[in-house]
């Protein structure tokens, strides 16, 4: 089984979770696909104080732990199975929850800086960047996080104003270049979607 790797990159609350779902669900009938996320790979600071933790810029490319999932993602193409970190975002830090994951005909990955790293960006078989307007993003990103991750409103506005929004404009909007297709999320994709469909449905055909 040859496993084909699809990268989808966004800002922040650009729609890349809500893509991959979508994409996986109307795959999953013509070969096993499994869903990584980039956030789950943050760095662990266990040896830093939550206060500590909370001032770490995530939205760095060296914030992630990429060798890891680089390593992760070549073993699952030999067809081992791996042991997927989960993150915290209450708490700032990786949990000691391990999810397994199977090798699988499709693996999607959706994360900001996946292909702001050139080591990662070298795996992917299609590469899908979400362009979402950034008021649009701003708004699902406070209500997520005030909702979802037990964030203060004036923490999230300081945290786009200090690191997400710097770093959207020196590594996220930059690396849309490297896309093979771009999908603007505030319209009906219906269209790209149906087409990254057929390829990668003609890919699992290819390799199986």
């Amino acid at each position: 089984m040859k496993t084909t790797i699809i990268g989808i990159a966004g800002g922040s609350a650009s729609g890349k979770t809500t893509l991959a779902k979508k994409v996986s669900e109307l795959t999953e009938d013509y070969g096993s696909v499994v869903v990584l996320k980039l956030d789950d790979y943050y760095k662990e600071s266990h040896e830093k104080s939550l206060e500590e933790r909370a001032k770490i810029n995530f939205d760095h490319p060296d914030s992630y732990d990429s060798n890891l999932l680089i390593e992760h993602l070549n073993d699952l193409k030999m067809g081992k199975c791996i042991n997927r970190p989960t993150y915290d975002f209450v708490n700032h830090n990786r949990s000691k929850e391990k999810v397994l994951i199977k090798p699988a005909n499709v693996i999607i990955v959706e994360g900001i800086m996946i292909f702001a790293i050139p080591e990662l960006l070298e795996l992917f078989d299609i590469k899908i960047f979400v362009e979402t307007p950034s008021d649009i993003r701003f708004i699902r990103r406070l209500t997520r996080d005030t909702k979802e991750r037990g964030r203060t409103i004036d923490s999230v506005i300081n945290q786009y104003l200090s690191t997400v929004r710097p770093m959207h404009l020196t590594f996220v909007e930059p690396s849309k270049r490297y896309a093979d297709i771009i999908i603007p999320s505030e319209s009906n994709n219906d269209i790209a979607i149906d087409f990254i469909k057929t390829k990668i449905v003609n890919l699992i055909e290819k390799n199986k």
